[in-house]
């Protein structure tokens, strides 16, 4: 199924189903609450999201009992398969994240990112960042590992790579980039690049701070076109293959 970007005239090769990494009025730099969120994604007429406010260490935090309590959180609004998930942030060079694992037994779905404020490195070396990422490789509970191309975390691509491939981590092309890191757009393009290149997975997010970003991929999809990137690559690019990859790595279906 293809995408006509209405505003470009432009028909996408992937039809996107899923975005799987938001913020909510939780996260004290976002603006839309949790049932905005889910509503604009009905709108665009996705099959699924993930709510992912960030974990404990980042400033603006949701409080302590916002995860623990995310089994409040319906599976199902406005016909939208909702994960409840959080953004956990990567404190240092061993891939240590500020995961609670008391929030675990609520948790569908976890986004692993690097943040400033929260690493312990400030100008860390490629191989500082290599080491961190090698980490979080081995955490079972990660699913997504976020904006990874960041310009001020660049690491060895090709050494970390598979091994996001082979611990089941998705590597996320994220839409907010070609927003708001722009310089950190070549990074992505050749992580994409690497990515067909060794048949690592990859999904497609919005990182939306606000309701009216959600299901708007359109710099992300164009630059997989560009690259003529494998669709059965792209986690989110069918239902099939996204309900596959929850039943292998998730607990979501059999969680109420």
């Amino acid at each position: 199924m293809k995408l006509l970007d209405y505003r470009k005239g432009r028909i996408f090769s992937m039809h996107l189903i899923a975005d799987t990494h938001m913020h909510t009025v939780a996260s004290t730099h976002a603006y839309s609450t949790l049932q905005e969120d889910v509503h604009a994604a009905a709108q665009q007429g996705l099959y699924a999201v993930a709510i992912t406010d960030h974990g404990a260490l980042m400033p603006g935090a949701p409080g302590k009992w916002y995860f623990e309590n995310l089994c409040v959180v319906p599976r199902q609004l406005e016909g939208v398969l909702v994960l409840r998930g959080e953004e956990t942030d990567v404190m240092d060079c061993d891939g240590n994240t500020d995961l609670d694992p008391n929030d675990l037994k609520t948790l569908d779905w976890v986004v692993a990112s690097i943040h400033r404020p929260v690493f312990s490195v400030k100008l860390p070396s490629v191989e500082q960042v290599t080491s961190a990422w090698l980490g979080v490789a081995k955490n079972p509970h990660v699913n997504v590992i976020g904006h990874s191309g960041t310009a001020d975390y660049v690491y060895d691509y090709e050494k970390v790579l598979p091994e996001f491939a082979r611990s089941g981590k998705l590597v996320e092309l994220n839409e907010s980039t070609f927003r708001n890191r722009k310089t950190s757009v070549p990074n992505c393009t050749k992580i994409m690049k690497l990515c067909k290149k060794l048949s690592v997975p990859i999904i497609v997010n919005t990182d939306s701070h606000f309701s009216s970003q959600i299901g708007h991929f359109e710099h992300s999809l164009k630059l997989l076109d560009e690259l003529n990137f494998p669709e059965e690559l792209v986690v989110n690019s069918s239902i099939e293959r996204f309900k596959a990859y929850l039943r292998q790595y998730t607990g979501v279906f059999s969680k109420k």
